[in-house]
């Protein structure tokens, strides 16, 4: 799987903020973004009981525009895989950060093999 790589060092740590007496991150003061591998999107976290956060674009800390969020992407994919997210299992892969992606590493992936194949006739 992919590794998600964040706009800065205060980012990362943010985001993989770990608290020692909470251990719901909603439940902890301490605890200010949220991000969703899933949906590729950052949020800061509302204090007020539930699991609720506000979707940020930009970075608080450097000022990096953020990635457009994947959110309507995901939903959408599985409309058109005719998945029902409420009673369906959802496959691993539509679970983690850069399932958006994985035309593209196939369409790498034959152009190598056909780029290897080709050597043999040459």
């Amino acid at each position: 799987m992919f590794k998600t790589k964040h706009c800065c060092s205060k980012m990362r740590k943010a985001v993989n903020f770990s608290c020692d007496i909470h251990k719901n991150m909603y439940d902890c003061p301490d605890a200010l973004i949220i991000y969703s591998p899933k949906f590729d999107e950052y949020g800061i976290i509302i204090h007020d009981g539930g699991t609720s956060s506000i979707l940020i674009k930009f970075c608080p800390f450097c000022g990096k525009k953020l990635p457009n969020s994947k959110r309507n992407k995901w939903f959408n994919k599985m409309e058109k895989l005719g998945i029902d997210i409420n009673k369906d299992k959802i496959p691993k892969i539509y679970l983690n950060f850069g399932w958006w992606l994985k035309k593209w590493l196939n369409l790498e992936k034959l152009a190598k093999e056909f780029i290897e194949m080709s050597k043999w006739y040459v």
